[in-house]
């Protein structure tokens, strides 16, 4: 079962781009993120025409996720909201639309799109570091129910030196400083492991590389798309990819898609109704 995850920067504008690689990959589910369209707008009837389900959550001009899958896409639960009593989220997290989950296959698949950020002293900054905190609730409440999870998407987070190509120069400043790192492990805790670092564990593999100073002619870039696995999937997981390919495309995103390829020849663990401890939490 391959699951991939690609912020593509405007679906009207790469649509072309994704169309032709899910026809050429086949990938059984693909996570968008930063679609930038809002929901009466998505372009939903060209992914059925190519045998997809397509479960959206977006806004005009700004954010945005979708999931995109050959087989039924089934329990959506848009936003925060979809896991916590509303009353528990502010109307500025609610109002800005960064995460959608679905069961597929019996996979709970959580699509996220983490704030940037900005700068360290902005009050975007604080809206990621609040976003972030409410992550953490959603899935400490997400994993109560026992599902088999991929997490996934642009976290706007490199989470260790390694997934920056200047470590020197970065370290401590937007998308790798100290708290956002913090944080982000917190909302992982021990639920969740990085499927590519199962398999490299080397610096040099990047899925992010800004449109400004040749950065991708340069290979200057950062690790910032993730695909996180409960404890539960990950004797299924056979390869963990960046399709850097797609970052060479004529005016591409400036995101590569992440794949992973999950062998199901091995069942899924059994859960048991009043195990507490099924995540070792």
């Amino acid at each position: 079962m391959l699951i991939a995850s690609w912020n593509v920067n405007s679906i009207r504008s790469r649509l072309s781009q994704v169309i032709k690689w899910l026809e050429d990959e086949q990938p059984e589910v693909l996570c968008l993120q930063e679609t930038k369209v809002s929901d009466k707008d998505f372009p939903y009837k060209t992914f059925e025409n190519i045998g997809y389900d397509v479960k959206f959550y977006g806004q005009k001009s700004y954010n945005g996720v979708a999931i995109i899958s050959k087989d039924n896409i089934a329990d959506i639960r848009y936003g925060f909201p979809g896991e916590l009593n509303q009353l528990e989220i502010s109307e500025e997290l609610h109002f800005q639309k960064r995460i959608i989950s679905g069961l597929i296959n019996g996979i709970r698949i959580i699509n996220v799109y983490v704030p940037n950020g900005s700068s360290l002293n902005s009050e975007k900054f604080n809206y990621k570091v609040n976003w972030l905190a409410m992550l953490n609730e959603y899935l400490v409440k997400q994993s109560k129910r026992g599902e088999p999870t991929c997490l996934l998407g642009d976290f706007n987070i490199a989470l260790d030196d390694n997934d920056i190509y200047a470590p020197d120069k970065f370290t401590g400043s937007i998308m790798a400083s100290e708290i956002e790192r913090k944080m982000l492990r917190e909302a992982l805790g021990s639920r969740f492991k990085d499927s590519f670092r199962v398999f490299e564990k080397c610096s040099g593999h990047w899925s992010w590389w800004d449109y400004r100073n040749n950065s991708f002619e340069l290979n200057k870039g950062w690790r910032i798309d993730h695909i996180y696995l409960s404890n539960n999937l990950l004797s299924n997981l056979k390869s963990s990819v960046i399709e850097r390919s797609q970052r060479e495309n004529n005016q591409p995103s400036d995101h590569a898609p992440i794949m992973i390829n999950l062998d199901f020849q091995e069942n899924l663990i059994e859960f048991e109704d009043d195990d507490d401890d099924i995540f070792n939490l």
